[in-house]
């Protein structure tokens, strides 16, 4: 008989997060899903629905009660985050991606890692971005997060190694998606489309990847981006 296989998503009520949701129900896991707005959650065939605002102490319960009515976990979806360029520095936007983006992300991925390493491991998977590659200069909060995310993974990843616990992590590191995070007037380059992206990330859930840079475009921009020493990266300039 085979083994039912249940995934959490986070941040599924648009975007890459619903799309993600979808593939896994298609696939037949039972999913429990979760955002901020619950009224987008309805009619896409989970199992369970919970309103999470991964910024509130009380998101750490919610987390607990969603994968009680889902019936268990074995993957952690996290697509929750915010982001916008800001070139005037403004006080509430960098305060407000440091809390998603920071303080969210850990509070959530740490209930998930807890519940993994007391329940015989699981999976869990993360968008974080190619924004955590360098410090960009018209998103600092985002891309600082970013990599934070990118760090804070790499650190929980070897953790559980040595603790001998049964957790694989995927470090989704998406360029520039097509969703109402990058809505506005700025024209991003090599936009990519969510449906698209969402088959890359279940592939990389599938085969046990640990990080994934979607797209080949990105894979090459990033390893070029590496690359660039500190003094030459510091004069570069955007154009807002």
């Amino acid at each position: 008989m085979q083994q039912v296989k249940r995934a959490i998503v986070i941040g599924a009520s648009s975007g890459i997060g619903l799309e993600v949701a979808k593939l896994l129900i298609g696939q037949g896991w039972t999913v429990g899903v979760a955002a901020r707005r619950v009224e987008l959650l309805q009619g896409i065939g989970a199992t369970a629905v919970e309103r999470i605002d991964v910024t509130t102490d009380e998101a750490t319960e919610a987390l607990r009660q969603l994968i009680g009515k889902t019936g268990g976990m074995d993957l952690f979806f996290y697509a929750s985050g915010i982001g916008k360029q800001n070139w005037e520095l403004k006080e509430d936007i960098e305060l407000a991606t440091v809390e998603t983006n920071g303080m969210g992300f850990t509070r959530m991925i740490g209930e998930a890692y807890r519940y993994f390493a007391s329940h015989g491991g699981g999976h869990i998977a993360a968008i974080t971005s190619i924004a955590g590659t360098k410090g960009l200069g018209p998103a600092p909060s985002y891309s600082a997060t970013k990599a934070m995310q990118n760090v804070y993974l790499q650190a929980l990843e070897q953790q559980a190694l040595s603790r001998g616990l049964n957790i694989r992590f995927t470090d989704i590191r998406p360029g520039f998606v097509d969703t109402a995070l990058l809505s506005g007037d700025y024209h991003y380059p090599m936009m990519l489309q969510p449906g698209n992206v969402a088959k890359e990330i279940v592939y990389a859930i599938n085969h046990k990847k640990h990080i994934r840079i979607i797209d080949w475009k990105y894979r090459v921009l990033t390893a070029f981006w590496r690359r660039i020493p500190r003094w030459l990266w510091r004069r570069f300039k955007y154009y807002n």
